[in-house]
C-alpha cells in the first residue's frame, strides 16, 4: 500500500509540473537540454523547431526602442561604467555566478557602444572594499577595456554608490560642453555603504548635467531609483541572464541629447594622417617610443596610436572620416517598415532585399514593407538593414 501511495504521489506531482508555468530558475535547467529543440528538415540536417523567435523577438525590441528621427541625439558620449564587485556579485542565481555574467555580457556591451558611437568615449569604475577604483581612463579602444575588465575578477566588500558618484563627478568634471556625461551602474548588492549624505551627492551629479542609469541584479532599491529620476536616466531590474543582456544593449545607441545641452555649437577637430610604418616616434598617450603604427596631429605634430582620441599636447579632439559617416545614421533614422500580413491583397513571391521566398507563420507577420518604396522585405532583412546597413535597398535603388 505505501508503493501504490508513493506511486500515485510522483504522478501527481508530474502533473502539477507539466500543468504549470516553468519558473525562472527552473527555466534556466531546462535551456540545457538544448537536444530537445533540434529536428530533421527534408535533406536529413538538424535545425532548430522555431527560429522565428528570435527573430521576432529583435524585431519588438527594436520597435519599442524607437525614436522620432526629429529627436536630437547625443553623438559625443563620455560613459562611466560602474560595475559593483563587491561580496554581493559572487551569488550564484547567475550561472555561474553574477561576476562573470556581467564581465561576459560587458565584453559585448562595449563592442556594440563603439559600433553604434565611433566618436565616444569609455570608462571602467569598480565598486569594492567600500571605495571606487578606476579601472580604466576614458578611451576609444575596446581591446583594451575588455583586457582590464577580464585581468581584475575578484570580488570583496561592501558597495559604495556615493564613493562612486563622487569620483565619476571628479572625473567628467574636465569635459568639453558639447560631451554628454553618463554614467551606468550595475549594481548587485541590496545596501550602499556611504561615508556621507548620498542625497547632496545626486544633486552635485544633477548639478554637473550627469546621467545616471542604473541596472539591478538583486531587487529594487529606493536610492538608485532615486538617483536615476533625479538625473534623467533610467532604472530596471534584470530577470534573468536574458533579460540583462537586453537591458544592458539598450544603452549602446545614442539617448535623447538633454535640453540644456541640445544647443547647436560647432566642434573643432583634426583628421590625422597615420605615420609611416618604419618611423619610430614617441607616442603622447602612453608616453614611450613605438615604432610604425599611429596617427599624427594634424596642429601640433604629436602622435597618438588610435582614433577617436583627445591630443594630450594640443587638446585638439582626433577623428577619421569613417567615424563621422558612421555617426551619420543617427541623425537621420530609417522609417521602421509596416507588418503586411497580406490582407490587402496577395503578397509577393521573394523577398527585394535577399530573394528568398515570403513564407506566412500563423499569429506572425510574413514581411514587412517600407512606407516609402512599397517593396516588401523578410524579417531577417528588416533586422539586417535598420540595425547594420541603415539603408533601405528599395528606396536606394529608386534613386
Amino acid at each position: 500500500e505505501r508503493m501504490r501511495f508513493n506511486g500515485a504521489e510522483e504522478e501527481d506531482e508530474d502533473d502539477d509540473v507539466n500543468g504549470r508555468d516553468v519558473d525562472a530558475w527552473e527555466r534556466s535547467y531546462a535551456d540545457e537540454r538544448s537536444w530537445e529543440s533540434l529536428q530533421e528538415d527534408e535533406s536529413g540536417l538538424l535545425r532548430s523547431v522555431d527560429t522565428r523567435t528570435l527573430h521576432h523577438a529583435q524585431y519588438r525590441r527594436r520597435l519599442r526602442t524607437k525614436t522620432d528621427s526629429r529627436v536630437q541625439k547625443g553623438l559625443i558620449r563620455y560613459l562611466y561604467v560602474m560595475i559593483d564587485l563587491s561580496r554581493a556579485a559572487s551569488e550564484m542565481d547567475y550561472k555561474p555566478n553574477r561576476m562573470v555574467v556581467v564581465a561576459r555580457l560587458m565584453e559585448a556591451f562595449i563592442r556594440e557602444f563603439f559600433d553604434q558611437n565611433p566618436l565616444s568615449q569609455i570608462g571602467l569604475i569598480v565598486l569594492k572594499d567600500g571605495i571606487a577604483q578606476v579601472l580604466t581612463e576614458l578611451g576609444g579602444s575596446p581591446e583594451s577595456h575588455v583586457k582590464a575588465l577580464m585581468g581584475k575578477l575578484s570580488s570583496s566588500g561592501d558597495a559604495s554608490l556615493q564613493n562612486g558618484l563622487n569620483l565619476v563627478c571628479g572625473l567628467l568634471n574636465g569635459i568639453p560642453p558639447y560631451g554628454h556625461r553618463e554614467v551606468l551602474v550595475l549594481y548587485s548588492a541590496l545596501s550602499t555603504c556611504d561615508p556621507g549624505d548620498i542625497m547632496e551627492t545626486i544633486q552635485r551629479c544633477r548639478m554637473c548635467k550627469i546621467r545616471c542609469s542604473v541596472i539591478g541584479l538583486s531587487a529594487e532599491l529606493y536610492i538608485c531609483k532615486h538617483l536615476s529620476q533625479e538625473t534623467g536616466g533610467s532604472y530596471s531590474v534584470a530577470l534573468d541572464e536574458g533579460h540583462l543582456k537586453e537591458l544592458i544593449l539598450e544603452h549602446a545607441p545614442p539617448p535623447p541629447a538633454i535640453a540644456e545641452l541640445a544647443t547647436p555649437s560647432l566642434i573643432r577637430m583634426g583628421f590625422p594622417q597615420r605615420a609611416a610604418e618604419g618611423a619610430i616616434s614617441i607616442c603622447s598617450c602612453h608616453k614611450e617610443a613605438k615604432v610604425g603604427t599611429g596617427y599624427t596631429c594634424p596642429r601640433c605634430k604629436a602622435r597618438v596610436c588610435e582614433l577617436p582620441a583627445e591630443c594630450q599636447i594640443c587638446g585638439l579632439t582626433l577623428v577619421s572620416s569613417p567615424h563621422l559617416a558612421r555617426s551619420y545614421h543617427h541623425l537621420f533614422p530609417i522609417t521602421p517598415f509596416d507588418d503586411d500580413d497580406g490582407d490587402g491583397g496577395a503578397l509577393p513571391g521573394n523577398c527585394f532585399g535577399c530573394r528568398q521566398t515570403l513564407s506566412s507563420n500563423a499569429g506572425a507577420p510574413a514581411s514587412v514593407r517600407c512606407p516609402k518604396c512599397k517593396q516588401h522585405f523578410c524579417l531577417d532583412c528588416d533586422i539586417y538593414i535598420h540595425e547594420s546597413l541603415h539603408n533601405c535597398p528599395g528606396c536606394e535603388s529608386f534613386r
